[in-house]
């Protein structure tokens, strides 16, 4: 049982550090250059970018979870002011080197150390899936908190119930899960945060490349007023 003066948040989020900077290395040499591998993926981070500039909303663009920062890259040579937020210190660290230019940080999606409506657009591929349900809301009402009216939202997650027990990972011990959400009451709980959901698409896993499950790509917005 949790002692009742440390957060269970706080417990969660410590797992998820110290297993992504214990597989940092290989993690990033792996996915790299994943967006060459992935055409469906490619044309979803360019159609985000496409609908931020077409809104004309003014602020930069924040990719959450970024790892090592192919995502962020991919943006930025899409001349979109961006930057990059990872809970994972050896993964900023490794973004930092391979992408020297670009404004990477440090940070938690359930507490983000960003302004309120100073972001244009939000981009989460994958940065919910150690959230348990319960946790979920939490997360998606910080993205609409630093969302500008009118600011866009694509929010990438694995499809399925309940959660996924890793303990080793890239050949070094581990610890955590990865959780399923059903796209249906994600995009409920984004309507309970206060965004509207404009689109939804589901895909296979790419053979050979990725896990066995299915994917989710829900867009969404702020509204305007």
């Amino acid at each position: 049982m949790t002692p009742p003066d440390i957060d269970p948040d706080d417990a969660l989020l410590d797992r998820i550090r110290v297993a992504y900077d214990t597989v940092a290395e290989p993690y990033a040499d792996q996915f790299a250059d994943e967006l060459a591998q992935k055409p469906l993926d490619r044309a979803l981070i360019d159609g985000f970018a496409d609908q931020v500039r077409a809104t004309g909303v003014d602020g930069p663009v924040a990719d959450l979870g970024c790892g090592p920062g192919q995502v962020t890259r991919h943006l930025a040579d899409r001349d979109l002011p961006v930057f990059g937020v990872d809970l994972s210190p050896e993964m900023v660290r490794l973004a930092r080197e391979r992408h020297p230019g670009l404004d990477f940080r440090a940070g938690s999606i359930l507490g983000l150390a960003v302004a309120d409506r100073s972001l244009a657009g939000v981009l989460s591929l994958y940065s919910v899936i150690h959230l348990p349900r319960p946790v979920l809301p939490r997360a998606l009402a910080e993205f609409y908190r630093v969302l500008r009216p009118g600011g866009i939202l694509l929010l990438a997650f694995h499809v399925g119930a309940g959660q996924l027990h890793v303990d080793t990972w890239f050949d070094r011990p581990v610890s955590f899960d990865g959780h399923l959400f059903d796209p249906d009451d994600v995009a409920d709980c984004l309507a309970e945060a206060g965004f509207e959901v404009r689109a939804r698409m589901r895909r296979q896993p790419y053979p050979g490349i990725e896990a066995p499950t299915e994917r989710a790509y829900l867009f969404a917005h702020r509204p305007a007023g």
